[in-house]
Parts: C-alpha cells; sequence; structure tokens
C-alpha cells in the first residue's frame, strides 16, 4: 500500500511539473527549441516537448529505480516476515506451554515448548520449563536432554541452567548429583544466594552435617538466612555432629567438636545434653561429672539429673554426696528421687536405696523407679515384691505405649 501511494505521489508531482512547464513555456511568442547533434545524426524539437519530456523520463527512472530497489529488498523482507511469524508462534508456544505446566498439563506442555523452542526469542525458558514438564511425568532421560539442549543453546546461563538442574535432581532425591552441580556453581560464582541457600537444603536432605557447618559463615556473611535462623542452624547442626560423633564413640572426636561449639550453643540445656550423654555412652563419663554437676548447681534440669546418675564414676561415694546436696532444693522430684535410689545401690547402701525409690514411686510412679526397685528387692532375695514391682513397670510401660498411639491414630 506505502509503495502504490508513492508511485501515484510521484506521477502526480511529475504531470504537475509536466503542465507547469508547459503553461510557462507557452506563454512566450517563441518558445524556442532544442538541437541536440550526434555525429551525423541530429534531433530538434521544441522547448516545450523537451521539458516534458525530461520531465516524464525522470520520472519513469525513479519508479524504475525504486522498483529495482525493491525487488532487492524483497528476499531479505520476505525471510523477515517469515522469521517474525516464527517468533510470533513460538512466543504463543511459550505462554501456552507455562499455563499448561501450571494446570498440571505435562505431556502436552513439553510438546509445544519443544515444537517452538528453537525460533524463540527464549530458548532458554522452553527448555528449562519442559525439562520441569519432563521430570513430572516421570520422563528422565528427556528432562536431562533438554537441560543439555538448553546448555547447548545458552552458554552463557550456566548458574540458570545449573539451579534448575539442581533443584530437579533434589526433587528426586538425587543427592550426589544435586551436590556435584551445586558445587560447580558455588566454584563459579561464590556469592550466589540461590546457590548457597539450594546448598543448605541439598547438605541438610543428604544428612551432610559436616557440609552444612562449612556453609554456615557463607550463608551468614551473604545474609541467605536471618540470624534467628542462622542460630537455630547452628543448634541443629553441633547437635547432629555430637550425635554422630557419639555413634562412632570417639572420646576424642566428641571433646574436639565441643571446644569448636560457640559458648552461646555450648549453654543450651538440649546441647549440653547431648554432648554429656555422648561423653556417658563413649565411657567417658567420668571426664563430664563435674560438667554436669555444675550444670545442675545452674539450672536444674531432669535430662542431666538422669545422665549424672548414669555417670561410672571414679568415686561412687563422692558423686552420691553430690546428688545429696541437691535434695533440699528439690525434695519432690521424682526423676531426681529415682536417680538418688540408683547412686544408693550403687554404693551399697540398700536401705536408703529402698526409702528413695518408694517416696519416688509415690509421687510420680516411672518405669524406671520400679525396675530399679524390682532390681533392689531381687538382689536381696524378696522375689515375691520384686516380680510385682516389674509387673508394675510392665502395666505403666505398656499403658504409655497404648496411650501414644491412641494420640497418634
Amino acid at each position: 500500500m506505502k509503495n502504490i501511494m508513492y508511485f501515484l505521489g510521484s506521477l502526480l508531482v511529475a504531470i504537475i511539473a509536466a503542465f507547469l512547464a508547459n503553461k510557462w513555456l507557452g506563454g512566450f511568442e517563441n518558445p524556442g527549441y532544442v538541437l541536440i547533434g550526434i555525429g551525423h545524426w541530429s534531433l530538434e524539437t521544441s522547448l516545450i516537448v523537451f521539458s516534458v519530456s525530461l520531465i516524464m523520463a525522470f520520472f519513469v527512472f525513479y519508479v524504475s529505480f525504486r522498483f529495482l530497489g525493491w525487488l532487492f529488498r524483497l528476499p531479505g523482507q520476505v525471510k523477515n516476515r517469515g522469521k517474525n511469524i516464527k517468533f510470533n508462534r513460538s512466543q504463543e508456544a511459550l505462554i501456552a506451554g507455562l499455563v499448561d505446566s501450571a494446570e498440571g498439563n505435562w505431556e502436552k506442555a513439553e510438546k509445544v515448548l519443544i515444537k517452538h523452542a528453537s525460533q524463540s526469542g527464549a530458548p532458554l525458558i522452553h527448555y528449562l520449563t519442559a525439562a520441569r514438564a519432563a521430570q513430572s511425568r516421570g520422563a528422565l532421560d528427556k528432562r536431562d536432554e533438554y537441560l543439555k539442549k538448553a546448555a547447548d543453546g545458552a552458554p552463557g546461563s550456566d548458574v540458570a541452567i545449573g539451579l534448575t538442574q539442581a533443584e530437579l535432581h533434589l526433587s528426586e532425591k538425587q543427592f550426589g548429583q544435586a551436590l556435584e552441580t551445586l558445587a560447580r556453581l558455588h566454584s563459579i560464582n561464590p556469592t550466589h544466594a540461590s546457590v548457597l541457600r539450594l546448598l543448605h537444603q541439598a547438605y541438610q536432605q543428604a544428612g551432610d552435617w559436616e557440609g552444612i557447618r562449612k556453609l554456615i559463615p557463607s550463608l551468614n556473611t551473604h545474609k541467605v538466612l536471618m540470624e534467628a535462623e542462622i542460630k537455630l542452624l547452628e543448634t541443629e547442626v553441633f547437635s547432629k555432629l555430637l550425635k554422630q560423633a557419639a555413634e562412632r564413640g570417639s572420646v576424642e572426636e566428641i571433646e574436639l567438636l565441643w571446644s569448636e561449639i560457640p559458648d552461646y550453643i555450648r549453654q543450651m540445656k538440649g546441647v549440653s545434653a547431648i554432648y554429656f550423654a555422648a561423653m556417658i555412652d563413649a565411657g567417658a563419663g567420668a571426664k563430664v561429672e563435674g560438667g554436669l554437676a555444675r550444670a545442675l548447681s545452674t539450672t536444674w534440669d531432669q535430662t542431666l539429673v538422669v545422665l549424672f546418675g548414669n555417670v561410672r564414676s571414679l568415686n561412687d561415694s563422692r558423686q552420691f554426696e553430690t546428688a545429696e546436696q541437691w535434695l533440699p532444693m528439690h525434695p519432690r522430684d521424682a526423676v531426681f528421687l529415682a536417680v538418688l535410689g540408683k547412686l544408693s545401690m550403687k554404693c551399697g547402701d540398700k536401705q536408703k536405696a529402698e526409702t528413695y525409690l518408694t517416696k519416688s514411686i509415690s509421687i510420680e510412679p516411672t518405669v524406671t523407679a520400679y525396675q530399679l526397685f524390682g532390681d533392689l528387692l531381687f538382689a536381696q532375695g524378696d522375689k515375691d515384691r520384686a516380680s510385682e514391682c516389674y509387673k508394675q513397670g510392665l502395666e505403666l510401660a505398656s499403658s504409655a505405649i497404648i496411650s501414644r498411639i491412641d494420640s497418634i491414630s
């Protein structure tokens, strides 16, 4: 349409110019003539005819050259028009693919995204979305194929592709592959918040608490987690590491780890209880007996009381005397009274043991107290009363189990 307007406009200008030239020259009595000679040939015509012919010839040449220019540009215009059509189709396909993915039509989304990926202005989005769709329908081979195509088609997008790949591996519990990808991304950009966040998730899901421990400074420095979250994570990490060290039974490893734990975490009752329990299980309870006593003198805690009673002390009498010093402050603590009964038995004072265990059961019957009392009576030869204690302890334990099952159901 534009070309037709150009042609008609040029023709109109040429006609007007020819008309004005004819009118102007026709106003003279002798408008003149033009003589052109070439060799033995000559051409003579009036100035009016020559002027009009010159104007029309200019118009013809102008139109001819514009037409030739249009012909030269035509292949490129056709090619660009085809590209634009394909690009628009790919954009429509991307929107349709994203909608299908959101609606859970994984196979449909995958097909439409891949079909138009090569013509898209954003092929990376096509391939990454298709990879998610493929995994959602269980086609892991296709997922990996699309991720490879994304990497080949967008070589400068390693982090974006790697993050998607790691997320997909984590959702499939492929922790080894996820950690390998994230380690590579971390080497490329050690401060990338999303990489650090995914590394934290991968280590946590894989149970690699030592890996999280090394990552915590980066999580804190780059504000990936809030300060309160960092402290909670540190507490969880050191608690898990202490439990793992306890399972291995290495006293040196437990003590080294404890020395590396920050003071504000060591002062937490739960964490210190894990440390004391680990040392006791590893056969080094005597090393923490004094620490347990100091902790109980500062803050009373029944878990620590039980742990104190489980310590294999180098001096049983001194251990018992230390525990009895707390009796005036906690005379009706059933757990503590059971521990005193246990320590009395270790020291050979059966009379005190019976007194403490009887009082403990009267305040709050527990399976532990019944078992200890039964052991004491059995050692004294009173098998009937011992059997009755064991029976009551079993009934109490079974009642607790039934109550727990009922609460779950």
